[in-house]
């Protein structure tokens, strides 16, 4: 199930040219779901390997220099996200309010605050 966007945000307009892109070239034949979430999966870890290795006291540095592989790896998880989601027919902001109201639940102020773990362990 497929849905087309419909309000001209520059969202909208950015998958109405990644959808045409891939029209262009007949890949939505290749764009299942499951390989829709792979190709995010590979993209992240390209976005991972630019820090990997790098000392925490190096990371500024690191930021800078490799600033638009940085961008470029972002821009790809990015654009499969919203090819994933448009394929779903999820509208990710909605889902990013339900997903933050959940963690509102599972990680109140008062227990959560200062530490990393994990809302069961609170």
């Amino acid at each position: 199930m497929t849905h087309e966007p419909t309000a001209t945000t520059p969202r909208s307009r950015l998958v109405e040219q990644i959808l045409a892109f891939r029209d262009e070239r007949d890949w939505s034949q290749f764009h299942t779901p499951k390989n829709l979430a792979a190709a995010l999966v590979v993209e992240a870890s390209e976005l991972l390997a630019l820090f990997q290795w790098t000392r925490d006291s190096e990371m500024d540095a690191r930021c800078t220099e490799k600033r638009e592989e940085i961008e470029h790896e972002m821009a790809d998880v990015y654009i499969y996200l919203l090819l994933l989601a448009h394929s779903l027919g999820i509208d990710l902001d909605a889902a990013g309010e339900k997903k933050m109201n959940l963690n509102a639940e599972h990680y109140p102020v008062e227990k959560a605050k200062g530490n990393a773990k994990k809302y069961q362990e609170l």
